[in-house]
């Protein structure tokens, strides 16, 4: 018997909320909101969602409707420093932190955290 993944502990709405009260934040950011296309705010929230669901052992909508990831390729057009990689960790942490323990044991966000730091970090092109 496999081990439960991440997304079968911790559901769909986990990361529909997480996604959503990252970006919540984002469309106000003075740094790393200007990055995001005004129109496609919805788009945007959509594809980091369905990135984490499948990465964390999910449907592979993400692979499904855009290919594989390739997350450095994808966000080569964007000017990323380590001032917008903090960013991007600043605003996901608030959003991470609307979970109390009940709905996130510190283990699984240590999983998160760990692998959305390696992530941003990965994602710094420019210095």
């Amino acid at each position: 018997m496999t081990e439960p993944t991440l997304y079968d502990q911790l559901g769909e709405d986990f990361f529909r909320r997480l996604v959503h009260g990252f970006y919540e934040q984002v469309r106000t950011d003075d740094l790393i909101g200007p990055m995001y296309p005004d129109d496609d705010w919805d788009g945007a929230e959509d594809r980091l969602r369905w990135f984490l669901v499948q990465y964390w052992g999910g449907p592979h909508t993400f692979q499904d409707r855009r290919g594989r990831p390739m997350l450095r390729k994808r966000h080569f057009p964007f000017a990323i420093g380590m001032a917008e990689a903090e960013r991007w960790l600043e605003l996901m942490s608030r959003s991470l932190d609307q979970f109390d323990e009940s709905e996130l044991s510190p283990a699984q966000r240590g999983q998160l955290w760990n692998h959305m730091q390696r992530v941003a970090y990965m994602m710094i092109n420019t210095q």
